[in-house]
């Protein structure tokens, strides 16, 4: 049986209408699944940024990389390697808090660097931003609490150092 993995894929795009799309219909059209997609104006307007998770096989990530390759938007591509890259993740967690509750949720939270950005009478939301492996060990800690909602924006990423950034 072939391995599973994930793959990081950052690309650098034009910053067109309907780009997204485009991306995110070579995965369907090929019945590829995504993960996480982001996406965002870089500091160049010109250009947006697109950090795709895909899974598969060797073979299926392969496949996948060259097709963004050859995607006529597509400007840049790196495969971000966990070892060279920073790569975070964005969540916002409401929980179902009763006053006597309060601290110890704020006070895993600060253990966390989270950060407390809403306060209702029966809940607090707690916004939080790590690698994966920190939000899911805060997640699991939260098992004692109701979470009322949950809210993730998926992978974003950039490799570490300059020696790859192309100018355009």
């Amino acid at each position: 049986m072939t391995e599973v993995k994930k793959r990081v894929i950052s690309l650098l795009v034009d910053n067109t209408a309907g780009v997204t799309q485009r991306v995110s219909g070579l995965f369907s059209r090929r019945g590829y699944n995504i993960e996480s997609i982001t996406g965002g104006e870089t500091a160049d307007p010109r250009y947006s940024r697109i950090t795709v998770v895909a899974e598969g096989d060797d073979d299926v990530l392969e496949q996948i990389t060259k097709q963004l390759r050859k995607l006529v938007d597509v400007v840049d591509l790196k495969v971000l390697d966990p070892d060279n890259s920073v790569t975070r993740e964005l969540v916002l967690v409401k929980i179902r808090v009763r006053p006597e509750q309060r601290q110890s949720v704020v006070t895993l939270s600060d253990v966390f660097r989270g950060k407390i950005v809403d306060v209702g009478q029966d809940s607090l939301i707690v916004e939080l931003t790590g690698n994966h492996d920190k939000l899911e060990a805060f997640l699991r800690l939260l098992s004692g609490y109701e979470i009322l909602e949950l809210a993730r924006t998926g992978f974003t990423g950039l490799s570490r150092g300059s020696d790859d950034v192309r100018f355009f």
